[in-house]
């Protein structure tokens, strides 16, 4: 599994979580909403160190990661975080 962003989204999350470098941004399952790889399930963002990273991403001194417990989620998909102009806002894809 891997993880990418593009510049626009970063741009977004780094402004949005005021990130600085050295930060970490975390991708993890919750109960709820819905995606097109879990049903009844989402995905969920929060700024914190990891604890037991599986896959992370460097980004301009950001690392962006899933936690080794949420792999489960992805169910052997690689993680897009693209951005919706429209909307304004990051968007997940699976691939």
């Amino acid at each position: 599994m891997n993880i990418s962003i593009c510049d626009q989204a970063f741009q977004w999350y780094k402004e949005e979580l005021q990130l600085q470098r050295g930060d970490y941004v975390r991708f993890f399952a919750r109960y709820g909403g819905c995606s097109n790889v879990q049903k009844g399930f989402s995905l969920g963002v929060n700024k914190e160190e990891p604890i037991d990273a599986a896959v992370t991403l460097e980004k301009n001194g950001i690392i962006f990661f899933v936690e080794q417990n949420d792999m489960w989620y992805f169910d052997g998909h690689d993680l897009h975080i693209e951005f919706d102009e429209k909307q304004n806002e990051p968007v997940f894809t699976y691939r």
